[in-house]
Parts: structure tokens; C-alpha cells; sequence
């Protein structure tokens, strides 16, 4: 592998400044019985009225021991969005640097590029959804940080071959940022494992999808330990609130729960998919190792339309690169996607 260095990677402004650091950095012995007179807070309790752990460490030791790493590999952010919003403003120069993606992909990156003046050079997927690596590596510049993988991929929902990922990893000195959304929904391993192979590696989870949070807003990052001290520098100082930390930890200490959740949706994703390859007008239903299904249909924006007539919201994908004419459909519950075939079926 090329030689990484994460030194000559981050800004230099980032590199030489100093966090900001709050009361609650300042003193983390919590077990402790103490009179909290530092930072100003209303001091009548109501269950919110101090300031969440800024580092989330009772969440992120829960979360190192689940995910077998190390507490200084995490950093939770609220939402994916923010987690990747940090790596931007650390690693990426406004108005010099530029990134890599690979469309059809998550639409964010770019909307990420062009908030911090970034450059986004696109490598389009190859016809099945897989990296064109050799692309990709062309693509690359002395300017350009970041390249940015969503395995599976979302809106195409299959997993990125493993092989073409470590091809882009050995053969760049940038960070490749691997976002794992729907790694849940997956038979394929989390690469969090490779995470002391390969040292450019960057991945982002989240629990909005498979462990139904979407609603705190709850981002995790992956990385060494090096990456995320350069991060955590940048972070606002209680970007995580506690009403997220606790549910987020009350969560996480039921996988039993979650697990059956998954399982659930697995199979009734193998039954959508099965029932949308005998509606008339789909015309292709993809393969999925996520919580949706792209099918390519006759028309999209007419079919699009008619399910909103009958009270269903579906993503209408047409726009993306190599997807014309698709829509995506979420798995729902048996209800929900009885309730949607049934309305597919009626459509003229």
C-alpha cells in the first residue's frame, strides 16, 4: 500500500488549532457526588438541566465492547450527516480540495462538497452497481482527500465487492470513507474489523435504520484513533444532547430486540421483492442487501403519482445516474407492504 499519513492529510489550521474545551471536558469523575458550579446551568433539576457528557462515554463504552474497538476509534455525531459534515471541514480545504464519489450514491456527499466549497469529481458506478476502480484511481489528484463508498448502496441497495473496495484503499493516501447505513441488513461483515489494516479507512453507521432511531438523530464514526483525535477537535462541544444519548444507550442494551426487528424485515423484503416481480408494470426489481428495493418500472413519475393518489410515499430514484425509471420502496411492515401491493395491483 501507498504510504499513509494522516500529518499531511488534515488542514493545517485544523492541525495547529486548539479545541474548545467545556466544564464537562474539564472534570469527568461523575460517579463522584458533586456540587456542579461551573458552567452556569440552571441548577433546579428537571432531568435535563445540565449539560450532556461531551465525549458520550458511558454510550461509547457500550458501543466499543459491541463493535470490538477501542473507545478512542468512535466518534458520535448528531445524525451521519454532522459525523460527515466533521470530516469535510478537517480534511478538506474550502476552494483547493476535492473528493471522489461514485453515483448512484447517497446525495449528501455532494450537497457536503458544494456547502464546503469542495470539488466533487464523479465516477459513475458500472452498469451492476460495482466500482469502477480504474476510474476512480484516474480520477484521483494531488488536491483530491477524500472518496467517499456507500456499501450497500444506497439507491441501489447491493454490497460493494470487497476486492475493488481494497483496491481503492491500497492504492490511495487519502481517506476512504465507507459508509455502512444498511450494514445491518446485510449477510456481509461490518469492515470495521479492517480498521487496523488499513489506516485511511473511515466508516460511518448510524442507528437510524436498522435500530429504529431515526428520530434522535444519532451518527457513529469509525477510525483510528489518530483520525478521530483530529475530528473531536472540531466537534462542537455537546453535539450529542442527552435525551439521544439515553435512548440511544437503552437501545443498544436490547440487540435481542433489534435482532428480531431485522430479521422480520429481512424476510419481508424477500417477500416484497418476490411479490413486485409479478406487478405488470415492473419491469426489473434489483437485488438488495438493504431495508429497500429499486425496481425499474415502465414510468416512473406516472407510477410515482398514482401511488400518491392512493396515500403511499415511494422514492422516485430517475434522476440518479443508470437508475431512469426506478422507484425505491422501503420495506415496511406486513401491513404496509400488503397495503402497498395491493395499491400496485390495482394500477392501470
Amino acid at each position: 500500500m501507498n504510504k499513509f499519513d494522516i500529518n499531511k492529510l488534515v488542514r493545517a489550521n485544523v492541525a495547529k488549532m486548539k479545541p474548545y474545551s467545556s466544564a464537562r471536558d474539564e472534570f469527568t469523575d461523575f460517579d463522584k457526588e458533586m456540587v456542579f458550579l461551573d458552567a452556569n446551568e440552571n441548577p433546579f433539576d428537571n432531568g435535563v438541566n445540565r449539560y450532556p457528557d461531551p465525549q458520550q462515554r458511558s454510550l461509547k463504552s457500550l458501543i466499543a465492547s459491541q463493535k470490538k474497538v477501542s473507545e478512542s476509534q468512535i466518534l458520535l455525531g448528531n445524525g451521519s450527516d454532522e459525523v460527515l459534515d466533521l470530516i469535510f471541514r478537517a480534511f478538506c480545504n474550502p476552494g483547493v480540495d476535492g473528493i471522489i464519489t461514485v453515483p448512484p450514491t447517497y446525495g449528501m456527499y455532494n450537497v457536503l462538497a458544494g456547502t464546503n466549497d469542495v470539488a466533487n469529481t464523479e465516477v459513475l458506478l458500472t452498469e451492476d452497481f460495482q466500482l469502477d476502480t480504474e476510474g476512480i484511481l484516474n480520477a484521483v489528484s494531488d488536491t483530491t482527500k477524500l472518496i467517499f463508498i456507500c456499501s450497500p448502496n444506497n439507491p441501489t441497495g447491493n454490497m460493494i465487492k470487497p476486492d475493488l473496495i481494497i483496491e481503492v484503499l491500497e492504492n490511495f493516501n487519502g481517506l476512504v470513507v465507507l459508509d455502512e447505513a444498511y450494514i445491518d441488513f446485510a449477510a456481509a461483515e461490518s469492515w470495521i474489523s479492517q480498521l487496523e489494516t488499513y489506516p485511511n479507512l473511515v466508516i460511518t453507521q448510524t442507528l437510524s435504520k436498522a435500530y429504529g432511531l431515526a428520530g434522535i438523530r444519532l451518527g457513529l464514526c469509525f477510525a483510528s484513533k489518530e483520525v478521530i483525535a483530529i475530528l473531536n477537535k472540531i466537534k462542537p462541544p455537546y453535539n450529542v444532547n442527552a435525551l439521544t444519548q439515553d435512548r440511544a444507550y437503552d437501545r443498544l442494551s436490547d440487540l435481542p430486540m433489534v435482532h428480531n426487528e431485522v430479521d422480520t424485515l429481512l424476510d419481508n423484503r424477500k417477500t416484497l421483492a418476490a411479490v413486485l416481480k409479478d406487478v405488470a408494470f415492473v419491469e426489473k426489481v434489483y437485488p438488495s442487501d438493504a431495508n429497500f428495493i429499486l425496481t425499474k418500472v415502465d414510468d416512473a413519475n406516472k407510477r410515482y403519482n398514482q401511488l400518491i393518489e392512493k396515500g403511499i410515499v415511494v422514492r422516485n430514484r430517475s434522476t440518479q445516474a443508470l437508475c431512469e425509471n426506478t422507484l425505491r420502496f422501503t420495506v415496511g411492515t406486513k401491513e404496509e407492504n400488503t397495503t402497498l401491493i395491493n395499491a400496485l395491483n390495482t394500477i392501470q
